[in-house]
């Protein structure tokens, strides 16, 4: 039976996550496929690459480069999160992302990004990190309003959690028989309809197929929401999500909250483990 995990983004609060995966990591829990959302995708493929402690370690490293992430960066370039420094600068050069591993490892890695002439999904495998694949991440992870368009061959592309924030319905149809859920939110989230709707409507009226998916997008995240826990009950998926509201937004310039942060979602995989092992069916003798 096919095994995956399924990781939501939410900027910032990608951290919890990246403290839920640095867990499994170190219990060497393995997935036939990852696919994962925005901060879920920028920081899953740590997974791929087998690199616990990666995600917090750059994170805090340039908290408060204005290269990282800066209103500067966002006038200058178009990006919030500077697209050459993230993508490039750190993984090739300031803290070395395993691309051989990555390339080298079982586990498929999917990414969504949003068509923006559609407003529909779109799902890439990532198989060696590089090239495509990097602006692939890059586009799964571009907010509007905080980026500019990613165009890859003749798409173009924005952040992923526009059009399928919790991409559970995906792998199912897939193939993959059992999920780990990891959310951002608490269980009890709901999502309301964004204030950025006139915003996103003004400066995207070229694409109303994404503004439309914009607006509509709080309905389709609390569908999902139901859906999950639907497949919770059905004994199909796992949910492991924070037991409150994460203390951190989409921007974070503070390392000891990002650490915090990071924390919670560590301590939640560890109060967890033994379910998670039983659910995937992992003999731990």
């Amino acid at each position: 039976m096919k095994n995956g995990l399924v990781l939501e983004g939410g900027a910032m609060r990608g951290l919890f996550t990246a403290g839920v995966i640095d867990v499994f990591m170190e219990n060497g829990i393995e997935f036939d496929r990852i696919v994962g959302v925005s901060a879920g995708a920028c920081f899953g493929c740590n997974y791929k690459s087998g690199q616990p402690g990666r995600a917090i370690r750059y994170n805090t490293r340039f908290a408060k480069d204005k290269r990282y992430c800066s209103v500067r960066s966002l006038i200058t370039t178009g990006d919030m999160f500077g697209a050459k420094f993230c993508y490039h600068d750190i993984p090739e050069e300031l803290d070395l992302f395993d691309y051989e591993h990555f390339a080298s490892s079982p586990t498929e890695f999917f990414v969504v990004c949003t068509d923006i002439e559609t407003g529909k999904a779109v799902y890439h495998r990532c198989d060696k990190g590089t090239g495509d694949d990097l602006e692939w991440i890059r586009a799964s992870a571009s907010m509007p309003l905080a980026s500019r368009i990613v165009r890859i061959g003749e798409r173009k592309l924005l952040d992923g959690g526009i059009s399928d924030s919790i991409p559970l319905r995906f792998m199912e149809k897939t193939g993959i028989e059992k999920n780990i859920v990891v959310l951002t939110q608490p269980r009890d989230y709901r999502k309301q309809p964004a204030k950025s709707t006139k915003l996103i409507r003004m400066t995207m009226r070229k694409y109303p197929a994404f503004v439309k998916a914009a607006a509509d997008r709080y309905k389709m995240y609390n569908a999902e929401l139901r859906y999950v826990r639907k497949a919770e009950e059905a004994g199909r998926a796992f949910v492991i999500a924070p037991a409150e509201k994460l203390p951190v937004g989409h921007v974070e310039h503070d390392p000891d909250v990002m650490r915090e942060v990071y924390r919670i979602g560590r301590n939640t995989a560890l109060g967890m483990i033994d379910e998670v092992l039983a659910f995937l069916g992992i003999d731990t003798n």
